[in-house]
């Protein structure tokens, strides 16, 4: 199951052009992110609303994309199959039948679900058991702290482990537990940033190539703005006031390979990172309480930055 789900992932038939595949958006050498673009490039170049998210350790994860619409990995593989600006397929039914007319997947489908062959379900299943693989852990992080290798880490190392379980506040909501670590607390919170992206202008990020992104007003420019979403987060799923720009908290694991950062990429390092929380993120009428100015000395900073290296 595990090989037919790989081999799903990696495949541009599975768009409705041939032109894109899971992996072109979640790029191994790339944490399973996307380090090429802020925002996820779509169907024919579109450039979509939101950063790709790093697929390590999914499998744990009890809120699927950035503002947590899903919760089941099987399930959760046919939104971006269907969604116009991504894959695009125009349903379900068309792409299954690709797949059935494809004399390549016939003895895998049959090996992995006997007598069942390509379905939604079977599809869903085989690409979730590819991802449910996708682990990371054993970091030096891991060594040191539940290993008890304390040369593992370096001094900087270590002050920048106590930051972000003390003066930093980090841990919580990137939680370390007793005996793992999975640097996320499985719930969304409003950390200021799409906020403060809504505040410092009114235009539309465009991408004019791979990691250049521009501000662009376009109706300066003559072009109507009525067809522009705006992106409020977790309030798009629940219509509740207290979820406006708040988005899922992402894994910690990996992270120094997965940048851009935030949920639109706007952030390309992790000292940006530090800084905006030091600076106590993005104030706004529904800002998170976690969310607060640290003053954290230059110092502080660098030693932050290099402990999140280490997972």
């Amino acid at each position: 199951m595990r090989s037919l789900g790989e081999k799903l992932f990696f495949d541009r038939a599975l768009s409705a052009n041939g032109t894109l595949s899971c992996a072109m958006c979640h790029i191994p050498a790339q944490g399973f992110a996307s380090n090429q673009s802020a925002l996820s490039i779509g169907m024919e170049g579109r450039s979509l609303r939101r950063n790709a998210p790093s697929l390590y350790n999914v499998v744990f994860k009890q809120y699927l994309f950035h503002d947590g619409r899903e919760t089941d990995l099987v399930a959760q593989v046919w939104g971006p199959l269907l969604t116009p600006d991504e894959m695009a397929n125009p349903g379900i039914g068309p792409l299954l039948e690709r797949l059935r007319k494809d004399p390549a997947y016939g003895p895998l489908f049959d090996a992995a679900f006997p007598g069942e062959g390509p379905t939604m379900t079977t599809m869903g299943r085989a690409i979730a058991a590819y991802e449910a693989t996708l682990l990371r852990g054993d970091s030096r992080f891991d060594r040191a702290v539940f290993g008890g290798d304390k040369n593992a880490l370096t001094a900087q190392e270590w002050r920048g482990y106590e930051i972000f379980v003390s003066k930093g506040g980090c841990s919580a909501c990137h939680r370390i537990d007793e005996s793992s670590a999975l640097f996320t607390d499985r719930s969304w919170h409003n950390n200021g940033a799409a906020f403060r992206r809504r505040q410092e202008t009114d235009a539309v990020r465009v991408e004019l190539a791979p990691g250049v992104v521009k501000d662009v007003r376009l109706a300066a420019a003559g072009f109507s703005q009525a067809s522009q979403r705006n992106d409020v987060g977790r309030f798009e799923i629940t219509n509740d006031p207290a979820d406006r720009w708040a988005y899922v908290t992402p894994t910690l694991r990996g992270v120094k390979d997965s940048w851009p950062y935030m949920h639109d990429g706007g952030m390309k390092t992790l000292e940006e990172v530090v800084e905006f929380y030091d600076n106590g993120g993005g104030a706004n009428p529904a800002l998170d309480q976690k969310i607060k100015p640290l003053g954290l000395s230059t110092e502080e900073r660098a030693a932050l930055v290099a402990f999140l290296r280490t997972l």
